[in-house]
């Protein structure tokens, strides 16, 4: 039986797991579209916007948001997302981010540490992520607890939209609010700054489509590297000994990073719609059929992770998880991300004695976005 969506927000694995054994794709009805689930379709997929496109109407971000590199492929995609490109350069992610993650990091858990328990995601993961979107977009004269605020609604109009509810007041507000920040910024941005640095290569935008891309940028760089810093606490401090190793031997940092990504991407799925008639596997797509890449599938194939269930430090090929995407729609942002969640947890090992109090946790959910939505912990004096 195909899944309801309240089975794919809350464990889908098991359903992704079945529908994988049938084949790399499957028609599911709450969806009314297809779910790719295997790891070489999923690649196909995202690899070929000729064929799986985001450029359709029913893009519901596009519907908030208006057209950005979220939403456009073939050369007007390009023409969007290349001044991004070379700003979040690994040297230059590094270059302009480094010392303030690492400062910023460090002094969220210094805050925390004398209360000696905590709220990782809303008081770690949030506000980390925020910050530092808001140095990129040049908003530092704004509260993070504003900006978060800002992102949340732009977030729960998405939300409302995709659902087929109409477009809500605060979400418009909210993106209204964004657009002045962001437009006072442009206005005054020099080369010495993140985004003046995007506007040097910008001249084709005009000012809604730097909009439109800055607000994808929050959209993107808060809400994915939320999840990925709040899901890692969850798998780092449940499965068994995973804390104590990392102790002993920080070189598996990364390692823990990306299998936490693989068990649990911060994005579940990408959308994609068919521009003509196509096989993937027995699956018979038809032109304009609804196309859902479930990275979290993906990422399960027992073909390419043995074991897939399974949380493994030393696993081989952890590069080959789809968390971020791939094809043209790879996440522009994923160094930072990377960055940001190494910082933090390089800071949660140094409080002695941490736990997760799982009668106050929960497990990751979400359909599209997954993760926790509260990662209690405590620690010793």
């Amino acid at each position: 039986m195909s899944p309801s969506l309240a089975e794919l927000s809350a464990d889908p694995h098991p359903h992704l797991a079945a529908m994988r054994a049938a084949g790399p794709a499957a028609w599911v009805e709450a969806l009314d579209g297809w779910m790719v689930v295997g790891h070489a379709a999923a690649l196909a997929v995202m690899r070929d916007a000729d064929t799986f496109t985001v450029d359709d109407p029913r893009f519901t971000t596009s519907r908030v948001i208006g057209p950005s590199m979220l939403s456009t492929d073939g050369p007007e995609h390009a023409r969007l997302r290349q001044p991004f490109v070379a700003p979040f350069s690994p040297r230059a992610s590094r270059a302009y981010f480094s010392e303030f993650v690492r400062g910023e990091s460090a002094r969220l858990v210094s805050d925390l540490r004398p209360r000696g328990e905590a709220e990782l995601r809303t008081e770690l993961a949030g506000p980390l992520a925020a910050s530092s979107m808001r140095l990129a977009l040049g908003l530092e004269r704004i509260p993070v607890a504003e900006l978060l605020g800002w992102y949340r609604a732009i977030v729960q109009a998405v939300a409302d939209v995709t659902a087929g509810q109409p477009l809500p007041e605060l979400g418009l507000t909210a993106y209204q609010a964004l657009g002045s920040a962001v437009s006072e910024t442009l206005a005054s941005a020099s080369g010495e700054t993140f985004l003046g640095g995007v506007l040097s290569g910008a001249q084709a935008l005009d000012q809604a489509e730097m909009l439109s891309n800055t607000a994808v940028l929050l959209f993107g760089g808060i809400e994915t590297t939320e999840g990925m810093i709040a899901t890692l606490a969850h798998h780092v401090l449940t499965e068994p000994g995973v804390l104590d190793e990392l102790r002993e031997n920080p070189d598996l940092l990364d390692a823990a990073i990306e299998e936490s990504l693989r068990l649990e991407p911060a994005a579940a799925v990408v959308d994609r719609y068919a521009t003509r008639d196509v096989e993937i596997g027995d699956a018979q797509i038809r032109k304009g059929d609804l196309v859902v890449v479930s990275l979290a599938g993906a990422n399960r194939d027992p073909a390419v992770f043995p074991d897939p269930d399974r949380f493994d430090l030393h696993r081989a090929d952890l590069r080959r998880q789809l968390a971020f995407a791939q094809g043209p729609h790879v996440c522009v942002g994923l160094h930072l991300a990377r960055f940001e969640t190494r910082c933090a947890l390089e800071n949660l090992l140094g409080l002695p004695g941490l736990e997760r109090e799982a009668e106050r946790s929960t497990e990751p959910a979400g359909l599209v976005f997954r993760k926790p939505d509260t990662v209690r912990v405590r620690w010793g004096a």
